[in-house]
C-alpha cells in the first residue's frame, strides 16, 4: 500500500474543503453533488463522504496494480495442454470421453 504525494494532497484538500477533494477525484458528477449536499447539511458528513470516495479510489488503484502485476509476472505457469471442454459440452469430438460416472 503506497501513499503518493497526490494522495497526501487529496487528504489535505479533503480536510479543508471536502467537495473540492471529491471534485479532484471523481469529477463533476453525482458524487460531487452528493458531497456538496452533505457538506451543507453538516461539515462532518461531507468529510466522511469525501474520505470514503478517496478510499474507494485508492482501493481501486491498488487492485488495478495487483491485477497488472499478476498478468505480467514471469513466474506464472503456461499450460502445456489445451484446456478441457466445459462440463456440459455437447461437442461430438468429446462424446467418447463421457462415461456413466459423469452423470
Amino acid at each position: 500500500m503506497t501513499v503518493t504525494a497526490g494522495d497526501v494532497l487529496e487528504i489535505l484538500v479533503a480536510i479543508l474543503f471536502p467537495p473540492a477533494a471529491v471534485l479532484m477525484v471523481a469529477g463533476c458528477g453525482a458524487d460531487f453533488c452528493i458531497n456538496i449536499g452533505l457538506t451543507i447539511l453538516g461539515y462532518i458528513p461531507g468529510h466522511i463522504h469525501a474520505f470514503y470516495i478517496l478510499y474507494k479510489k485508492h482501493e481501486a488503484r491498488e487492485a488495478y496494480h495487483r491485477r497488472s502485476t499478476l498478468l505480467t509476472s514471469p513466474s506464472m505457469p503456461v499450460p502445456s495442454e489445451p484446456m478441457p471442454p466445459p462440463y456440459n459440452s455437447r461437442d461430438p469430438a468429446h462424446v467418447d470421453n463421457i462415461t456413466t460416472s459423469d452423470f
